[in-house]
């Protein structure tokens, strides 16, 4: 069975309460329920994850080499700034597919600029939890062509 990891950054964990006009009032624990639910119908493992520490995601990145076969990110404040994260993606060469709620493309000049993208497969931003519903689409078909 395909496995996939999925990473919330700094945070997320304040989704619902934190600049709704932003972010939505979803939480992060609605949105790991409703990748559960794609997950489920279509036969895939999901763990998720989540840290407001670098070093965590950096050392959660390492461990899934040979037993995840594609990673879902959302690096939050880390995709402008994390060299570590985007070396363990390169170090693991997992298949990695970086999400956003927001366009970080329409925010602030230093949110434009993501340190993960050139080592992603692809990124999906702008569509509040959408992002990542697209996202997981996108892993498990990339999931379930890698060997088992």
């Amino acid at each position: 069975m395909a496995k996939i990891l999925v990473i919330h950054g700094p945070n997320l964990n304040l989704l619902g309460g934190r600049e709704v006009d932003i972010y939505g009032k979803f939480t992060l624990q609605e949105i790991d329920a409703e990748l559960k639910k794609i997950a489920k119908v279509e036969k895939v493992e999901l763990e998720t994850f989540q840290s407001n520490h670098e070093g965590e995601i950096v050392e959660k990145i390492g461990k899934a080499k040979g037993k995840f076969d594609c990673i879902l990110i959302n690096p939050a404040a880390y995709t402008h700034t994390s060299v570590a994260i985007r070396d363990a993606i390169s170090a693991v060469a997992i298949p990695t597919i970086e999400v956003h709620i927001s366009n970080i493309y329409a925010r602030e000049d230093f949110r434009r600029t993501s340190l993960i993208a050139p080592v992603a497969v692809g990124q999906v931003s702008g569509f509040g939890m959408n992002s990542y519903k697209l996202g997981l689409k996108a892993a498990i078909d990339i999931a379930k062509r890698r060997p088992h």
